[in-house]
């Protein structure tokens, strides 16, 4: 462990089928005054909203709702959720969805009490939070981004067409969030391997970043092995309760933030699918498939040793004894193996990416950390492979 670092979550997890009777405990710890936030109206068709309602009902809460939050949230939408906990006095948000409305829920939660603009402040400046902090809770719907036990906020800004992340302190974190995987079944196939691959994504960003055999990197792969199997198993039987619980677990775990400490990390894919995502509106997961294959394969020179790691303890590849290279190439078109096992893309121009597009993607990302520092050309060169 090469860095000092101090862990904390604050984050209390509700996981299994029975998992929704802690709702109404949870809720009696706050305000009469509740913001509902959630999608497009998935969780009425499934009937979750109205078993929620009703836990609200009990709980004698006065119920404001803010529906329709986007896959890729805006700041419209942020402004208009912070609009409604200032008008009605929200005591808690309570997100039901996945790691969008989240997301969304902790941008309202940060912004209704800002002084002066807060994506400014925030997403662009990473200025500290200032004024009062509304509680947030979740009632997860879909796996992969881990917000519901994290401070990420991803928001997309339409005006100028930049979609930013922003990680706030524990004070930000869910209070709780109840997790139970047969919520997640109704998610069309698609959108649970977007979730799949995110995951996937996050644990790749810690462990391929330096800092090398710190304890966190055994915790990765133990994760990446468990999520590949647990991924098989569901997208053979997306019903299978075991495999989508563990993926639950996994996507939680992968971004709860115990698997980063002490180390730099690279989030470079994610910065440039987030641009992606700015001019496409594609699934982030998606995203992020088109470029992880031609990403590592410009960077893996520079961290080889880890890419071999990765190649012998995560997918099993022999470790040749002549070539570095071909272990560790082999390691990358495994991942490309299961990224296309996932049936998600392998190249930008089925999210509809344009040619025209490409340039402008490249000297608008935010470079991270890891092997090798990403310029404006270097990603260019990435988004050109990935075309």
């Amino acid at each position: 462990m090469k860095y000092d670092f101090t862990y904390y979550n604050p984050t209390r997890i509700h996981f299994g089928k029975e998992s929704l009777n802690a709702l109404e405990p949870e809720l009696n710890n706050y305000g009469k005054n509740v913001l509902l936030m959630y999608g497009k109206g998935s969780v009425k068709k499934t009937g979750l909203y109205d078993k929620i309602k009703a836990s609200l009902d009990a709980c004698g809460k006065n119920t404001v709702e803010l529906s329709g939050i986007k896959p890729n949230p805006g700041y419209a939408q942020v402004l208009e959720g912070a609009r409604l906990v200032r008008e009605n006095g929200i005591d808690l948000i309570l997100a039901v969805g996945g790691g969008s409305v989240i997301d969304c829920a902790k941008a309202v939660s940060v912004t209704a009490y800002c002084e002066g603009d807060a994506w400014t402040k925030y997403w662009i400046d990473g200025e500290d939070v200032s004024g009062r902090i509304v509680p947030v809770g979740s009632v997860l719907t879909m796996a992969g981004t881990g917000s519901e036990m994290n401070g990420g906020s991803v928001v997309t800004n339409e005006d100028v067409m930049l979609k930013n992340g922003r990680v706030f302190p524990p004070s930000v974190y869910p209070k709780f969030s109840i997790l139970n995987p047969e919520f997640t079944y109704t998610v069309p196939v698609y959108q649970m391997a977007s979730g799949i691959f995110d995951t996937m994504s996050h644990l790749m960003e810690q462990y391929f970043s330096g800092d090398d055999d710190n304890v966190s990197d055994y915790l990765l792969e133990g994760l990446m092995r468990a999520l590949i199997v647990s991924a098989g198993k569901a997208m053979q039987n997306p019903n299978d309760y075991e495999a989508r619980s563990n993926i639950m677990w996994t996507a939680t775990m992968g971004l709860n933030t115990v698997t980063g400490v002490s180390k730099t990390q690279d989030w470079e894919v994610h910065m440039i699918e987030h641009q992606i995502g700015a001019y496409t509106d594609c699934a982030h997961g998606a995203g992020l498939a088109a470029i992880s294959v031609p990403y590592y394969k410009y960077i893996y020179k520079y961290g080889i040793s880890k890419f071999v790691r990765f190649a012998h303890n995560v997918f099993d590849i022999e470790i040749s004894p002549v070539s570095e290279d071909e272990t560790a190439l082999k390691g990358i078109e495994a991942l490309g193996a299961f990224i296309k096992g996932l049936g998600l893309p392998d190249n930008l121009r089925e999210l509809n990416v344009t040619a025209d597009m490409l340039k402008p993607i490249a000297e608008s990302c935010v470079t991270g950390g890891g092997y090798y520092d990403m310029q404006a050309d270097d990603i260019l060169k990435v988004l050109e492979a990935a075309f």
